[in-house]
């Protein structure tokens, strides 16, 4: 049985800032994660059924929506160091390498945030080059079948407990941004929900700015 992934785990966390002019910096710590624990959640991802999707790590601060800072984020092998890029929303994806886990690589993590505040979040949402401003029809479904597929796959055993896809959500970088589009589609602070009815009615979808990211909707 395969297991759902969006876990949570609080993690020591470390203090980095940039060096200034007659300015104190103070100490850093770094928190070193073992490769496998993002592993077992990307190599899940590795068929073309799912091709679309990734899985977006970040930290949330205890008791809060908001991620922690990462100042700094690589991958360590005894060859060599990977480094990661870390969006400007303070998350980052690893890459989906078998030999990385068999060589016992680390992902080496420096937060700004003290220890014990942040939790480990996982985000699933599509891979960049589907970020755009205009969709067809087949696009849309394309997007809404692949995360239809992860979730019944996931749920395969024991869906019951496993949420069902009923369409997509597009965030934008402007939480202010509200616009009637066409079709009936309504951006609302920076969201719009598109769904499962009218993605089947094969719709073509142009947007007003490039998303941030495009998520599932779900329901239980």
């Amino acid at each position: 049985m395969k297991k759902w992934l969006l876990a949570a785990c609080v993690i020591p966390s470390c203090l980095a800032v940039a060096q200034q002019t007659n300015e104190q910096v103070p100490s850093t710590d770094t928190l070193n994660v073992e490769y496998s624990s993002f592993y077992s959640h990307v190599r899940k991802l590795d068929n073309e059924e799912t091709s679309a999707l990734q899985f977006a790590f970040g930290f949330k601060r205890v008791q809060s929506d908001v991620l922690c800072t990462i100042t700094k984020a690589y991958i360590h092998t005894q060859k060599l160091d990977i480094p990661l890029k870390v969006s400007q929303e303070q998350r980052f994806t690893v890459p989906s390498e078998k030999a990385l886990k068999m060589a016992k690589a680390e992902v080496v993590l420096a937060f700004v945030e003290p220890k014990n505040q942040c939790d480990m979040s996982v985000q699933l949402e599509t891979k960049p080059k589907w970020l755009k401003t205009q969709y067809s029809a087949n696009e849309l479904t394309t997007l809404f079948t692949q995360y239809q597929t992860f979730f019944d796959d996931m749920g395969s055993f024991l869906s019951f407990l496993m949420p069902s896809v009923d369409g997509l959500v597009v965030h934008f970088t402007d939480a202010r941004l509200n616009e009637k589009l066409a079709n009936g589609l309504v951006i609302e602070a920076g969201t719009l929900h598109i769904t499962k009815e009218w993605i089947n009615r094969g719709h073509s979808l142009t947007l007003p700015d490039m998303p941030l990211r495009i998520t599932a909707s779900t329901t239980k």
